[in-house]
C-alpha cells in the first residue's frame, strides 16, 4: 500500500464508466467531480465521443496522467480496468461496482483477483462495492451521494454507503465539517487500519469516526489506533452486538465469549470510544474536535432553569463524570454575587430572570474553582435573556479559563444564531442536557485514553519444544479434545498444577495414590464428557483403601452416561486445600477477526451460571491482568472479603499471562479452559484442563 494523500487530495480524476445516462452511477459520479473539484476530470466509455461535456477515452492507457481511477463498470469487466489502472502507472483505484464478494461464489472469485492486482500493481484499492471517497480540501466527491461533505477537521469511514449518505444529508443541516470521507466497501484490499493509521499522521484530522460492521484484522487495528489515539481520538459505532456462534463452542470460555465480547475488549484495548448511536458519534466528534481535555472528572453546572437542572444532575450520575465540590471561597463569591432564591451549590440555579451577564459572572467564578474540570451551560429561554449575548459571554469564558465547556440551549430557532457562534468557537450545543453531559464524559474518557502507559507484555522462559512436541502427538493420534491428560502441556509452560498421572489400571491408581498422600483426588479421563461433574466423574478425598473401588467406579459412571465415549483413563492427583482458596477460571477461544480472547473469571462447576468474567485480547501485560482480576463482580473474594485471607493475586496474574503466551505462540489450540484454577494466600493450582486442538495449524 502506496500513500494515500494522492486518494483524498488528487489533481487528476477518470471515471471509468462515465455517462449521462440519467439514474445511472456513472453520471451521478460525474457529475459531482464536476460540481466541486479543483483538479482535472476524465471521462472514460469506449462507447460514448463524450460525456456532459468532456471528450471520451476508450481506455485509461489513453488518458495522459491519474491520480485516481473510479470504477464504475459492470463488474465482469471491472477487474479489467483495475488491471489497466495497474499497468498505466495510477496508484489509487476506487472500485464503487458492486457484485463481488458480497454476491456469491463467482462474485468472491473476482475479488479474490481484485486483491491479486492490487499486490501486483501496488494499489490503493477502495471498495468494491462502496459509494467512493471525499476529499474537501480539493473539493473531491467521487461518489454517487447526493449531498457532498462541507469542509471541516473529522475524518469519516463506513461500511455502509447508506449510512453515509444518511450521515452527509444530516450533517450538512447542522454545519458539521470532513476533511476526508471513505465508503470502505467489502473492504478487499484498504480496510479500517490502514486510513486510521493515515488520518492518525494527518494534521489536517482531529478526530477520525467509524461505522464497522466487521474488523478486518483484530490485531492491526488494535497496534494502530492504540497508537494514532495518543494524538487523535477514534469513536466508532460497531454494529451488531450479537454472540452468534458461541453455541457451538466446546469450551466454557467459548460458550460465553461470542464476537461481542472479542470486538468490546479488543475496541478498548485499542483505545477507541464506542458508542451506540450514530447521534453519539457526530456529538462527541464536536466535543473532541472543539474543546480541550479536562483536568479532572468533575463537572459545574450552570442553568437558569431548576427542572433542566436536575436532569443534567441525572445524565451525570449516569456518566463516569462526578458533580464538582466548589471550594468555599467559590461559594462566599456565589453567595455574594448571586440574587436570593439561587442554589449556590452545584449545579448552580441562577433563577429564571437572569440576563446573560449573571452567567457570564457566575461561569467567570465556577471556572476558576481548582474543583472544576469541565462545564455545562444550560439555559431555557427567557424574556430577560439573549442567547446572542450568552454566547458570546460563553465563548470568552472558555477561551480565556482554557476549560472545556458544552452548552445545552433548550429552545427553537430563537438559539440558532447563537448556535453558529458556539460552533464557530468549537463550542458543542445541544437541546438534550443529557447529550451534553455525554460529550463531557468522552472528552474524560478519552484523557483517561491518552494517559495509559502501554505496557509490553512479559516473555516468560518456558519449555516450547515440550509443549509443541506434546501437541503434535495429540495431532498424530487424531486428538481433537486434550483433558487432564494434558497437564504436562501447562507444566511446560509453568503454569503450577498438582502432582498426579493418568492411570489405565487399579493397581497404578493405588500406586500412584501411595505417592501423593493419604487422600488423592480421581477424574475421568475422557475428551468427550466435557461436565465430569454432571455425571459423578469427580471424586474428592478417596482415602488409600477406596482408590480401587473408586477406579472401577468412574469406568461404569462413563460407560453409563455415554457408552461410546473415547476414555482415556483416570487421574489420580494430589489433594489440594480448596477451603481457604476461591476456584477461578482462566480460558481462551480464538476469534475470527482478534485472535487469541482470553477470559478470566469466577470458576468451578456454575462458571456458566454466574458468566463473572472478563476479557482481554492476547498477547496480555502483567496491567491488563490486574484489570481483568479487578473487573469481575467476585473480586472481593480475590482481595479477602468478609474476613478471608487474600489471594495471592500476583500469581493468578502471571498463570493469565503465561496461558496468553501459550495460545500466542500455538494458533493451532482453538480453545482452553483451565476451571479450576485454586487460588489460595499462598499460590494457585491449576486442577483441570479443557483444550480443543485445531490439527491442520500444527
Amino acid at each position: 500500500m502506496g500513500e494515500l494523500s494522492t486518494l483524498f487530495a488528487p489533481e487528476q480524476v477518470a471515471v471509468v464508466g462515465a455517462s449521462d445516462d440519467d439514474g445511472s452511477v456513472g453520471k451521478a459520479v460525474t457529475e459531482n467531480l464536476l460540481a466541486e473539484f479543483e483538479g482535472e476530470v476524465f471521462a472514460v466509455n469506449p462507447n460514448r465521443d463524450s460525456v456532459l461535456g468532456l471528450d471520451c477515452f476508450a481506455s485509461l492507457a489513453d488518458v495522459p496522467v491519474v491520480d485516481v481511477a473510479v470504477v464504475v463498470v459492470p463488474p465482469s469487466i471491472a477487474t479489467d480496468v483495475v488491471r489497466s489502472a495497474g499497468e498505466a502507472g495510477i496508484k489509487n483505484v476506487v472500485v464503487i461496482t458492486a457484485g463481488f464478494s458480497e454476491a456469491g461464489t463467482e462474485g468472491a472469485t473476482r475479488e479474490r483477483e481484485l486483491v491479486e492486482l492490487a499486490e501486483t500493481y501496488d494499489l490503493n484499492l477502495v471498495g468494491p462495492n462502496c459509494l467512493g471517497v471525499m476529499g474537501t480540501t480539493v473539493g473531491l466527491n467521487a461518489t454517487f451521494s447526493p449531498t457532498s461533505a462541507r469542509p471541516g477537521s473529522i475524518s469519516f469511514m463506513s461500511q455502509s454507503g447508506a449510512f453515509v449518505t444518511a450521515v452527509l444529508d444530516w450533517a450538512s443541516d447542522r454545519h458539521a465539517g470532513f476533511q476526508n470521507v471513505v465508503s470502505l466497501g467489502n473492504k478487499a484490499v484498504l480496510d479500517e487500519s490502514d486510513f486510521i493509521n493515515y488520518w492518525g499522521a494527518d494534521p489536517e484530522t482531529d478526530v477520525i469516526l467509524g461505522y464497522l460492521e466487521d474488523i478486518s484484522d483484530g490485531r492491526a487495528f488494535i497496534e494502530a489506533t492504540r497508537e494514532v489515539t495518543q494524538d487523535t481520538p477514534v469513536v466508532v459505532v460497531k454494529s451488531g452486538r450479537t454472540e452468534a456462534g458461541a453455541s457451538a463452542a466446546a469450551s466454557h470460555t467459548g460458550a460465553m465469549a461470542g464476537s461481542e465480547r472479542a470486538y468490546e475488549a479488543g475496541l478498548d484495548q485499542a483505545g477507541a470510544i464506542r458508542v451506540d448511536r450514530a447521534e453519539q458519534l457526530f456529538d462527541y466528534a464536536a466535543a473532541l474536535s472543539g474543546q480541550p481535555l479536562p483536568d479532572s472528572d468533575t463537572i459545574a453546572i450552570v442553568t437558569n432553569a431548576g427542572g433542566p437542572g436536575v436532569m443534567s444532575t441525572d445524565a451525570v450520575g449516569g456518566s463516569n463524570l462526578e458533580l464538582a465540590n466548589f471550594t468555599d471561597e467559590t461559594l462566599t463569591a456565589l453567595s455574594e454575587s448571586l440574587p436570593e432564591g439561587a442554589n449556590i451549590y452545584n449545579p448552580v440555579d441562577i433563577i429564571g430572570d437572569a440576563r446573560a451577564d449573571r452567567f457570564e459572572s457566575t461561569l467567570d467564578t465556577v471556572l476558576a474553582d481548582d474543583n472544576v474540570g469541565m462545564a455545562l451551560v444550560l439555559a431555557c429561554p427567557t424574556a430577560p435573556l439573549s442567547f446572542q449575548a450568552l454566547a458570546d459571554a460563553v465563548v470568552t469564558k472558555q477561551r480565556e479559563s482554557g476549560t472545556p465547556v458544552v452548552t445545552a440551549l433548550m429552545g427553537g430557532s430563537s438559539t440558532n444564531a447563537a448556535a453558529d457562534t458556539l460552533s464557530e468557537a468549537g463550542i458543542p450545543t445541544y437541546f438534550d442536557p443529557a447529550r451534553a453531559v455525554d460529550s463531557l464524559d468522552a472528552l474524560a474518557e478519552y484523557r483517561h485514553i491518552r494517559e495509559r502507559e502501554y505496557v509490553e507484555p512479559t516473555t516468560f522462559p518456558v519449555d516450547r519444544e515440550q509443549a509443541r512436541a506434546y501437541l503434535e502427538r495429540a495431532a498424530e493420534r487424531g486428538t481433537r479434545q486434550i483433558g487432564v491428560e494434558g497437564m504436562e502441556l501447562l507444566d511446560a509452560y509453568g503454569i503450577p498444577t498438582p502432582d498426579g498421572a493418568v492411570v489405565n489400571s487399579p493397581d497404578e491408581a493405588i500406586e500412584t495414590a501411595r505417592r501423593l498422600g493419604e487422600r488423592v483426588v480421581m477424574k475421568i479421563v475422557s475428551p468427550d464428557i466435557s461436565h465430569k461433574s454432571d455425571i459423578g466423574g469427580v471424586e474428592v478425598g478417596v482415602a488409600q483403601s477406596d482408590v480401587r473401588d473408586t477406579y472401577e467406579d468412574l469406568l461404569v459412571r462413563a460407560e453409563n452416561y455415554q457408552p461410546d465415549a473415547t476414555v482415556v483413563g483416570v487421574q489420580v492427583q494430589e489433594m489440594v486445600d480448596t477451603d481457604t482458596g476461591t476456584e477461578t477460571i482462566v480460558g481462551m477461544t480464538r476469534d475470527p477477526q482478534f485472535g487469541p480472547l482470553v477470559m478470566f473469571g469466577l470458576g468451578g462447576i456454575f462458571v456458566e451460571v454466574m458468566e463473572d468474567t472478563s476479557f482481554r485480547v492476547a498477547p496480555v501485560s502483567e496491567r491488563d491482568t490486574r484489570s481483568m482480576l479487578d473487573e469481575i463482580t467476585s473480586a472481593p473474594l480475590l482481595h479477602g472479603a468478609r474476613g478471608r485471607e487474600p489471594a495471592d493475586v500476583e500469581a493468578i496474574a502471571e498463570v493469565i499471562q503465561r496461558v496468553s503466551q501459550l495460545v500466542t505462540d500455538f494458533p493451532a489450540i482453538t480453545e482452553l479452559d483451565i476451571n479450576p484454577v485454586v487460588a489460595t494466600p499462598d499460590g494457585v493450582a491449576a486442577l483441570d484442563l479443557r483444550l480443543t486442538l485445531d490439527t491442520e495449524k500444527l
